[in-house]
């Protein structure tokens, strides 16, 4: 991968009017009519299905891979799928090698709306599809009636696919203010107005308040309706009800809501619920909310587009703190002669490549005339090289990076290997296309795959696939 004779050759472009998603060696098209593999020398169809109504639009997709060691009850279980979201609230599990439809869950009738929003509480074995917020009608609100009921959860085992249960998130339970939920690793996440960010217990809560468990494909008669669960018109039932507000496990307030959980020990980040502190982070403890010593973590850039920052998701407990010409990569570590209180140092840092921009405001003339700027040129000025993209390849170890240049129209990027211990640079790949930092783009490194899908306006879409070539005096000459 790493050596320099290796090379990666742009082998297959296309464009699309519709989205164009990428999952493990899989390119989508055509609202996942259509699917190519991008493992070959050269990407190939592996799919085509004809074209769907727009009842049977897919609105969001995770792909699901048989588990290790377990007994599963069908052969199809054992090959990779891939679980779909109608506008229709249906959920579907599709076969990843012919689009085949193998399974057909109706979730609900016309109480609420899934669609949009499929996400893993634990990756690869438990899946939650979360409804648009409900709304009542204007007549409704006019007359005012309250809506109490914001979100329905549906919750499911996946590989066999089963149905755990479905909740609702009530206002009268979770508070007026609520704004937003969302479920990761067993924890209930509720956001609210202003910015405060509660969690609860999702397995207690699921224990707790079940009334019935159901089966999929099962009679059933609840609530005086009759019907078979998960077919149409009923659905699912809803049989988790919260009727007291569960424990709170911990709650903070952190500027948009955002919040997150990581480290050894476990410490969280949030940024101080005021516009003044957009871009400042504070990392503390989760045990005694203490801040670490050096836990403010502040680039001071000046800048279009926000830093950010986020646990390493190679399980370090390090911390990756980007900037427009600036990555840091922090690691906690226990403060000497204080075994009970962590600092934030730096483990390695990365630096775009600036040595030729010169940024004075004042300037000499060769007459000897002082010229003053009247403006200071922004840390992501699209001329200057600039951080865009922060990856992590799990299965190589290797920690990649896009930087961007752009001079006019012309925009230049490249793909950038850095060691995921130590941080120095093992390999520079240069995009051939130009990047337009004003378009929306992604980049997909998947061991000897590199996958640049990009938006561009009036829903244009277009990827780049490139191919490690190792033999490449052979491939000249060819």
């Amino acid at each position: 991968m790493c050596q320099e004779s290796t090379k990666f050759k742009n082998v297959w472009t296309t464009h699309s009017a519709s989205p164009i998603a990428y999952e493990r060696g899989r390119i989508y098209m055509d609202n996942y009519q259509c699917c190519i593999t991008s493992i070959a020398q050269q990407p190939r169809l592996i799919y085509q299905k004809s074209k769907c109504a727009k009842s049977e639009k897919i609105e969001d997709a995770l792909l699901l891979e048989c588990p290790l060691g377990e007994m599963l009850p069908s052969p199809s279980d054992y090959k990779a799928s891939l679980i779909v979201l109608t506008v229709q609230n249906w959920l579907l599990r599709l076969s990843a090698d012919s689009g085949e439809v193998l399974e057909k869950v109706y979730l609900a009738g016309s109480c609420c709306k899934f669609f949009r929003y499929l996400s893993w509480d634990t990756p690869q074995e438990v899946m939650i599809v979360k409804s648009a917020q409900n709304k009542l009608p204007a007549a409704a609100r006019q007359a005012g009636i309250q809506q109490t009921v914001l979100f329905y959860l549906a919750v499911f085992q996946v590989l066999p696919l089963s149905f755990i249960g479905m909740l609702e998130i009530n206002k009268k339970i979770f508070g007026n203010s609520v704004t937003d939920v969302a479920v990761s690793n067993g924890i209930l996440i509720v956001m609210y107005s202003m910015g405060l960010v509660r969690l609860y217990n999702f397995k207690a809560i699921l224990e707790q308040f079940m009334e019935q468990p159901f089966v999929l494909g099962q009679e059933f008669n609840w609530n005086g309706q009759v019907g078979v669960v998960g077919k149409y018109p009923f659905g699912l039932p809803c049989n988790i009800k919260i009727t007291d507000t569960p424990p709170l496990l911990f709650e903070a307030s952190s500027l948009e809501n955002a919040f997150q959980i990581g480290g050894y020990p476990w410490h969280y980040i949030i940024t101080p619920n005021k516009k003044k502190h957009k871009g400042v982070f504070h990392i503390c403890s989760l045990k005694d909310n203490a801040l670490a010593k050096n836990g403010i973590q502040d680039m001071k850039c000046c800048s279009l587009e926000p830093d950010w920052i986020y646990f390493h998701p190679d399980m370090s407990g390090r911390i990756i703190h980007v900037g427009p010409n600036l990555i840091k990569v922090l690691k906690l570590k226990e403060v000497k002669n204080r075994a009970d209180q962590m600092e934030i140092a730096e483990d390695f840092t990365i630096v775009a490549n600036r040595e030729n921009c010169v940024n004075n405001s004042v300037t000499v003339t060769a007459s000897g005339r002082v010229v003053k700027k009247r403006f200071t040129l922004l840390d992501d000025d699209p001329e200057q090289e600039t951080f865009k993209i922060v990856d992590y390849e799990d299965e190589l170890d290797l920690l990649s990076t896009v930087a961007v240049t752009q001079i006019g129209a012309d925009g230049r990027a490249h793909l950038d290997f850095h060691c995921n211990e130590h941080g120095s640079l093992l390999k520079s790949i240069p995009l051939k296309e130009s990047w337009d930092v004003t378009y929306s783009h992604e980049v997909y490194f998947d061991k000897d795959l590199v996958l640049h899908i990009e938006q561009k306006p009036n829903r244009r879409f277009s990827c780049y696939v490139y191919q490690m070539v190792c033999d490449t005096a052979k491939d000249d000459d060819s």
